[in-house]
């Protein structure tokens, strides 16, 4: 199928002086592979109901930095418009959110280098958000497949462009009726910053992304399976059988790779060798 072209990320200033200010907008991005191709999607709400999507593809990259480029794209198209002074951007991507909330003043300190002292992973486009990012718009994170209707439109666009599928996306269209501008103003640590300890919430994080990884199929290289499960890559590397790890079977997948199946309340597990 013939994949659709990036649209340019330049706003049509005749057209936003018609519809008015951004009210809301949200990301995603997924892969297929992971490494493999993959795909963004975005989309923004004027204060008329006009909607506006866009979606991107590219051949070899994974889910996480498909999930930042969609996010880059929605702060590069942002600044040229009219906002509303409560406008948040919707992703069901903790990392996205974690990363640019609270890890990413870390790693600036630390060099661009993790805790644990390992290089910072899509740091070059962790760089570009920090340089685009709009101090006055909140990252508010929605769960995934929840029925929140513009996630579930912009993982439509995101999956469709990391298969390749042509997909017809809205631009300069009015929805049927207008919601509601949006959710009261926030800070953009809310969502992240919950009474719970810290190594509590790295902990939830680290379920959430396996949920996902699982959820869509994902596989993991042995260094990326390293900064997930907390686990050196000398002892992933010697199972060479599908092991517990917490709700998930981690099953390998060849190729020093390995992938998240979640396991059912009855199933039986093998035992480890």
């Amino acid at each position: 199928m013939q994949k659709q072209k990036l649209p340019l990320l330049e706003p049509n200033v005749k057209m936003t002086e018609k519809h008015g200010r951004v009210i809301s907008a949200a990301t995603d991005g997924a892969c297929s592979g992971n490494p493999g191709p993959g795909g963004w999607g975005a989309l923004i709400r004027f204060e008329d109901g006009t909607i506006e999507e866009f979606g991107g593809y590219e051949p070899k990259t994974t889910n996480n930095r498909m999930e930042l480029q969609a996010v880059l794209a929605i702060f590069k198209y942002l600044k040229k418009l009219p906002l509303h002074p409560q406008l948040s951007i919707r992703t069901d991507s903790k990392y996205l959110i974690n990363g640019l909330c609270d890890w990413i003043s870390k790693w600036k300190k630390n060099g661009w280098r993790t805790t644990s002292g390992k290089p910072v992973l899509n740091q070059d486009l962790w760089k570009l958000l920090d340089e685009a990012r709009l101090d006055n718009v909140a990252i508010v994170f929605v769960k995934g497949h929840s029925g929140d209707k513009d996630n579930d439109r912009v993982d439509e666009i995101a999956v469709n462009y990391s298969k390749g599928n042509y997909i017809e996306l809205k631009s300069n269209k009015k929805t049927h009726a207008i919601e509601e501008p949006c959710k009261p103003s926030i800070n953009k640590l809310q969502e992240v910053s919950e009474p719970a300890p810290k190594n509590l919430q790295r902990l939830l994080s680290r379920l959430d992304m396996a949920n996902h990884i699982a959820k869509h199929g994902y596989s993991l290289s042995l260094l990326e399976l390293s900064d997930l499960l907390e686990m050196s890559t000398t002892e992933l590397s010697r199972k060479t059988h599908p092991w517990q790890w917490r709700d998930w079977l981690v099953e390998p997948a060849g190729n020093s790779k390995g992938r998240f199946k979640l396991i059912k309340p009855q199933q039986s597990m093998p035992k480890e060798k």
